[in-house]
């Protein structure tokens, strides 16, 4: 029979060799210290009467030391590498303590959002003030205020509103509220006007202020040194023409123009954006391109990649309200959970859209547009008020914390001014901007039946704002590519505060003055309802006897489709939903 002290030397010897056999093990910090040593040691610590020390040679081991690998340390953050470089020791258990680097980002927007909103309520306690100006010249202002004062009292820098902040973060919550919330029959309406405006009217600002800034540049107008190249001046041009969706709403949800007026000017900005974003990336990529390597190819790849991103990203927002439907159909016995789908689907359709370059604008705005139509039968009425306070409440906060960045941004030492650019830019902007809408606004109404009067072409030529979609792009530019970065920037902020100042603050008293028709702020009646019914399916009918294929038959061959295929698979309790809509 074997001994303990036997059988206890084999097993650690094939132990050892086992390890012995893995030389990579030091590589990966498993080896602290020499094997023989560590075998010696354990079967030291192990009580079995043996009055001897047990040496390495005993086991069969080479006596001989090996490189001696250091002993890994565990990972420590930097705050105790500190102490421990410091030897410093906790001797007493702390009171309290201050450590605002950890939380130094969170409570920076906390009282960016709590200082703007402090702001509007006392704008709007102040007497004849908000009657005046509108709320986005409060924001900028109050945002130029904060930028001075760490300008030159602090050395506290706040960082830029940088454009994957804004496209990512600010614009969706913004463009949600207003897709969610669009009046559909009145978009849909008007959509041949919107889309005329939005995109032929797009294309014509940015061939027309592109064009007439090149050529005063060709003059020496603007000097030497700074005379941007012909795919410069183009990439300002697409990003310049951009009317922002933000302060249009700002400035039209104040005034309360009739709705007509209203859903042109906001459908416009808000398809607009997504024409701009298709734009601006097809000059800039051929500006990487370079003018004298441009062919065909790349001019039908980039008018192609235009309908390709606009139609894309329609049909992923109109998927994902689908979708949207479909999972409210069964959260009947989880209401509290409702808002966070049409939140979150919402968000995840612009984010889908952006992974495949596609426009999130369009996609959210018409995953919002359709979610709307089947989301608010499914959901509770507790849910709809929910969702209702908190799309206007991120939207608010969001344009709030825009219109400020917009204010602190200004003050920098950053800024290259040229006068005759700033001048021309402003100057080309508005001029091209009633051109188009005059033009377009003739052809317009040759199809419809309310025709656009002098007054609305009017108004919708001063509501052409600009804003931060603008100041966005523009901070995309690339500076390697473009050397008059520094000076586009500059000009954009100033186009920004002539449009939101100067037409912000007139357009009202113009209203007033022409006698612009205003919105009526109240539900139709029942016989108002039964009305209009009636005349839908009576104007269908004559379209369809006629041969005429106008808005109320595809509207009503729609209605038919989607009562027959598409409600009974998104909506749970059909039969209620058309008893009601009767």
């Amino acid at each position: 029979m074997f001994s303990k002290r036997t059988l206890l030397i084999c097993a650690l010897a094939l132990i050892l060799g086992s390890a012995q056999a893995r030389p990579n093990t030091s590589a990966v910090g498993v080896a602290p210290r020499k094997v023989s040593q560590d075998i010696v040691d354990a079967v030291t610590q192990l009580n079995l009467g043996q009055s001897a020390p047990i040496d390495a040679v005993d086991v069969g081991l080479d006596p001989t030391p090996s490189a001696r690998v250091p002993r890994p340390e565990p990972l420590k953050s930097g705050d105790e590498n500190a102490k421990g470089d410091e030897g410093h020791k906790m001797e007493r258990y702390p009171l309290s303590s201050v450590d605002f680097a950890r939380v130094k980002t969170p409570f920076i927007i906390g009282i960016w959002i709590l200082s703007a909103s402090i702001a509007k309520i006392g704008f709007h306690m102040t007497p004849k003030l908000h009657l005046i100006f509108p709320e986005s010249c409060l924001l900028i202002v109050v945002g130029v205020v904060i930028g001075v004062v760490l300008y030159f009292c602090t050395d506290v820098a706040v960082s830029p509103l940088t454009p994957n902040t804004f496209f990512f973060y600010m614009l969706p919550p913004i463009i949600l509220d207003a897709g969610y919330f669009m009046p559909n029959r009145l978009f849909f309406d008007n959509l041949g006007t919107i889309l005329l405006m939005a995109v032929v009217g797009t294309i014509f600002n940015i061939a027309t202020i592109g064009g007439s800034l090149y050529a005063c540049g060709k003059m020496g107008i603007y000097g030497e040194s700074e005379t941007p190249g012909l795919m410069d001046v183009f990439l300002f041009a697409s990003l310049i023409s951009a009317v922002d969706p933000v302060a249009v709403l700002a400035v039209f949800e104040e005034i309360h123009v009739n709705e007509i007026l209203y859903i042109v000017v906001f459908g416009e900005s808000l398809l607009n954006d997504a024409v701009t974003v298709v734009m601006y990336h097809m000059m800039e990529s051929y500006n990487e391109i370079g003018l004298d390597k441009i062919i065909a190819q790349d001019i039908a790849s980039g008018v192609g990649s235009f309908f390709v991103v606009a139609l894309g990203g329609t049909a992923i927002g109109i998927i994902w309200g689908f979708l949207t439907g479909l999972v409210t159909r069964f959260t009947d016995h989880v209401r509290v959970i409702e808002p966070i789908f049409i939140f979150v689907m919402a968000y995840l359709a612009y984010l889908n859209a952006e992974i495949f370059h596609m426009s999130g604008i369009l996609a959210i705005t018409f995953c919002g547009i359709t979610m709307k139509n089947y989301v608010e039968s499914n959901i509770s009425q507790k849910s709809h008020t929910t969702v209702k306070y908190a799309l206007k409440m991120l939207s608010s906060s969001a344009e709030t914390i825009i219109f400020m960045f917009l204010g602190v941004a200004t003050v920098n030492n950053m800024h290259v001014w040229n006068t005759w650019f700033v001048v021309l830019t402003i100057a080309f902007c508005s001029v091209f901007r009633v051109i188009g809408v005059i033009l377009l606004s003739a052809l317009a109404n040759r199809f419809r039946l309310h025709k656009l009067s002098r007054v609305d072409q009017f108004v919708m030529s001063y509501g052409g704002l600009r804003g931060a979609v603008a100041f966005a792009l523009v901070l995309l530019v690339d500076e390697n590519v473009v050397k008059q970065k520094n000076m586009f920037v500059t000009t954009t902020i100033a186009v920004i505060y002539f449009t939101v100042f100067l037409q912000g603050i007139t357009i009202k008293p113009l209203v007033k003055i022409l006698n612009v028709k205003r919105a009526n702020k109240r539900k139709p009646t029942m016989n108002e309802r039964i009305h209009e019914r009636f005349m839908d399916h009576l104007m269908a009918g004559i379209e369809d006897i006629v041969g005429k294929t106008g808005n109320y038959n595809v509207r009503d061959k729609f209605k038919r489709f989607d009562n027959r295929f598409i409600r009974p698979l998104l909506i749970r309790d059909l039969k209620v939903f058309l008893h009601l809509s009767l």
